[in-house]
């Protein structure tokens, strides 16, 4: 009965975890309705909670195949329960893409849960884990973007939608940030089951350094422009504008100059 009770708790979503939902909730009808007193700020709001309600269930779905993979040590972590502040490296998993997002507006991925690869058999089983967390960006794209190519932005409010507009942004860029085969990324999670001994050993020395060197890359201009050109590129097949998630970006950034003229909100 104790063991069935452990494992019930283990699951319990974390009330940290509710809380950032509630404020995310609140915030988004506070942008929709208009109720907040300065709306950049509550898009500030409502997008950061939406953006760390998303690295949690990236995390989250990490822990939950490697359960049922055959890695039961992650109950006992905590992970199951969507605490943020239950992970190896909070900093790395949610600190960070927070501070990035506020710097330059990338949805950089943060770090992975702690899973007991030993007790795992199969490469697919592996890679599959690995996969999971980026999927899940995925899936949070998809649903930010539907509003835009099911065309059911009728009656939604500009600040909204420009906030929804780069959400979307910031999940497409985790996504392929994410499935890039580079060590200590998932995309290289991905592949590494399928490498050789050799060449894993080899590898191995540089993952602590794989997300610092795709974030000092990111900071070359020629590369930055490329890619979120590309970025820009794939929002439009989804029927999201560069002015929308300009807007939805410079709402955010409550702390600088205001450009309402330009994105044709007021607040």
């Amino acid at each position: 009965m104790s063991s069935v009770t452990s494992r019930h708790s283990d699951r319990r979503i974390s009330p940290v975890f509710l809380g950032i939902v509630a404020v995310t909730a609140v915030s988004g009808w506070a942008v929709w309705t208009d109720f907040a007193t300065d709306l950049r700020v509550g898009v500030f709001l409502f997008v950061t909670g939406a953006w760390i309600t998303s690295l949690c269930l990236h995390e989250y779905a990490h822990a939950r195949t490697a359960l049922h993979s055959g890695d039961i040590s992650i109950g006992a972590k905590g992970y199951l329960t969507l605490n943020p502040l239950k992970y190896t490296h909070a900093l790395l998993s949610i600190v960070l893409p927070v501070i990035f997002v506020i710097m330059g507006g990338i949805g950089l991925p943060g770090g992975a849960v702690f899973i007991e690869r030993g007790r795992i058999q199969g490469r697919w089983k592996h890679s599959l884990i690995s996969a999971a967390g980026p999927l899940t960006n995925v899936l949070f794209a998809i649903v930010c973007t539907a509003p835009f190519w099911l065309d059911a932005l009728s009656g939604v409010p500009l600040g909204f939608r420009y906030a929804l507009g780069f959400l979307a942004l910031l999940q497409v860029t985790a996504a392929l940030l994410n499935f890039l085969p580079v060590p200590g990324l998932d995309g290289y999670g991905i592949i590494e089951p399928w490498l050789s001994h050799k060449v894993r050993r080899q590898v191995e020395p540089f993952a602590p350094f794989g997300l610092l060197a795709v974030f000092v890359i990111l900071f070359i201009p020629e590369v930055n422009v490329a890619f979120f050109n590309g970025i820009d590129a794939l929002l439009r097949t989804l029927g999201v504008s560069e002015l929308e998630t300009y807007c939805g970006r410079n709402l955010y950034s409550f702390w600088t100059s205001r450009q309402e003229f330009v994105c044709g909100t007021a607040g």
